[in-house]
């Protein structure tokens, strides 16, 4: 017998009963920072398509950290802004490079915060590709791994607790661990963007690292929006290569592809809210046509209900604040 013997309403009357029926739970813990350290600038800068962050200098990259930890964050993501370019991104893995000094800072003034930084070279090289090129433009995917790896290695001898590759390239999560387990860090987690999509949505993002490509576009190495089963397979490659942790980015686009990988695998899995939904909650909001505080808690309860453990998200800070004045 269907209504009115049975009545979901009753049990979301009340206040305490709706808190006990809660079946997905958002907490700071489960949130990551992403930060912009840069060698170009001695103060903040304000990135204009993304209000509330900045391209911060290694001199001062231990604030938003310590602000962020005041509120409840404990892990935080670095992207490296060079002040110097070169076909090969020879920067990324410079003992001296910008990530290394943020890292080395941080390692000192927060040692209690958790440091993952982004492999990829698309900062670093003059051209904007996530890989080396040959003479044609075209992408390099095995001539790309060892400086890849080099990247990895050198941002872990400066104190990183994980790395991150986003480049996109085949086998390069192979490559890091094995790169890593010979230098003596096989206890060193490789978090992979497995299926990260060459999505519309990450415009602010390379204003903020100054990496768009000078020419053509990722889509011969990203992923199309377009494939749900595809991302599986990746998801896959690099679980068997050694990754302890898989990512989907972007996030709420693409929240099919976090259920699907919850239901196939049992390592964590992490989504990233990228840019483009960040600054389309806070452009919305600005206007007056949505509660930025209300849209951006529901979107990463979202994303945890879809089944991620770990969501990168631009709101960390200001979300972890939202949930302990609701605790």
């Amino acid at each position: 017998m269907a209504f009115p013997t049975h009545r979901p309403r009753r049990l979301r009357q009340d206040g305490r009963v709706r808190l006990m029926m809660r079946e997905t739970w958002l907490a700071p813990q489960h949130l990551i920072l992403p930060l912009f350290v840069s060698e170009e600038v001695t103060a903040p800068n304000p990135i204009r398509s993304m209000p509330g962050h900045c391209q911060w200098p290694v001199s001062q990259i231990d604030r938003p950290v310590k602000e962020a930890m005041e509120a409840g964050v404990v892990a935080f993501l670095l992207f490296g802004l060079p002040a110097r370019k070169d076909p090969r991104g020879e920067a990324a893995h410079a003992t001296d490079g910008v990530v290394q000094k943020a890292l080395r800072r941080l390692r000192q003034e927060c040692p209690g915060a958790y440091l993952i930084t982004d492999v990829c070279l698309c900062a670093y090289t003059d051209h904007g590709h996530c890989g080396l090129l040959d003479e044609t433009g075209r992408v390099l995917n095995d001539e790309s791994l060892p400086v890849l790896a080099e990247m990895a290695l050198s941002h872990v001898r400066a104190g990183a607790d994980m790395v991150a590759p986003s480049d996109m390239m085949d086998g390069r999560i192979g490559s890091l661990r094995r790169r890593l387990d010979e230098s003596g860090f096989s206890q060193t987690p490789i978090m992979a963007y497995s299926a990260k999509y060459a999505s519309s949505l990450y415009g602010p993002f390379r204003e903020a690292a100054h990496s768009a490509p000078q020419a053509g576009d990722r889509k011969g190495y990203q992923m199309d929006p377009a494939n749900a089963r595809e991302a599986l397979h990746e998801l896959r490659l690099d679980a068997e290569e050694g990754a302890d942790v898989l990512m989907v980015k972007p996030g709420l686009a693409y929240l099919d592809i976090v259920a699907e990988a919850r239901a196939a695998f049992s390592c964590p899995i992490a989504v990233y809210q990228v840019s483009g939904e960040y600054a389309m909650i806070k452009a919305a909001a600005e206007k007056g046509w949505l509660d930025e505080r209300a849209v951006a808690l529901e979107t990463l309860l979202a994303m945890r209900r879809a089944g991620a453990d770990w969501i990168l998200t631009y709101f960390a800070t200001a979300a972890a604040r939202w949930l302990r004045e609701t605790a």
